[in-house]
């Protein structure tokens, strides 16, 4: 078994988790703060749409963003001399893109059950905003917030279409474990797509096992 898909998602799930988690929380807050309920439902839906488009089109639309040919693409190359599409930063940024959703939604589901009259009291107070978002907020959102990060971190380890869009399927540069068990599939390699497979249900039944505990220790604090 080549142990490469291995490390390369290890890599992407973590470093992906990373931007997904502190973009997650901060998109949220800001949205829940906005006041106007119109604008709010239109960049509820363009953030949410990644979750909801097949995996494959959302793919499409990176490389159609960030391919070599592309204005983003050209730029990346030109004044950084990073290419994104077909490198290990495809993996990252197709990872991103389909769990930030998660992370999203998870993250302002949190922020809305937060007690309103915590936040109130703490304005009388003299608290600024800032510090009741540290001080409040953010404590007692951080069971969701943590449930929405260990099933993005989930999600991003095992995304498959929009990489193989994007990143390709690149031995020991992009292919991840979901690629890694289609390609041991369809050379007919059935023991290494047997332990790739194996690895990612106990990976997956951790993620489970550890959203549940987060579920209970949220509904612990409520009660």
């Amino acid at each position: 078994m080549e142990l490469s898909p291995i490390l390369i998602s290890i890599k992407t799930a973590s470093l992906s988790i990373i931007i997904t988690f502190f973009l997650g929380v901060l998109v949220a807050k800001l949205l829940v703060d906005v006041k106007n309920e119109k604008w709010k439902m239109f960049w509820d839906g363009v953030l949410t749409l990644p979750m909801v488009l097949p995996p494959t089109v959302a793919g499409f639309f990176l490389l159609f963003i960030f391919g070599v040919k592309r204005p983003l693409g050209i730029f990346f190359l030109e004044f950084f001399g990073v290419k994104i599409a077909f490198s290990w930063s495809a993996t990252v940024l197709a990872a991103v893109v389909i769990s930030f959703p998660l992370m999203y939604r998870s993250a302002r589901g949190a922020f809305e059950q937060v007690d309103e009259n915590l936040i109130f009291a703490a304005r009388t107070l003299g608290l600024s905003e800032w510090k009741i978002f540290w001080k409040v907020q953010l404590p007692n959102a951080l069971p969701g917030i943590a449930s929405g990060g260990v099933l993005a971190f989930a999600r991003g380890l095992g995304e498959f279409g929009a990489t193989s869009m994007i990143a390709g399927n690149i031995l020991g540069k992009t292919r991840t474990l979901p690629l890694a068990v289609y390609s041991a599939v369809a050379a007919g390699d059935m023991e290494s797509a047997y332990q790739y497979v194996a690895i990612i249900v106990v990976i997956s039944f951790v993620v489970v096992i550890s959203m549940n505990y987060f579920t209970m220790k949220e509904r612990g604090g409520k009660g």
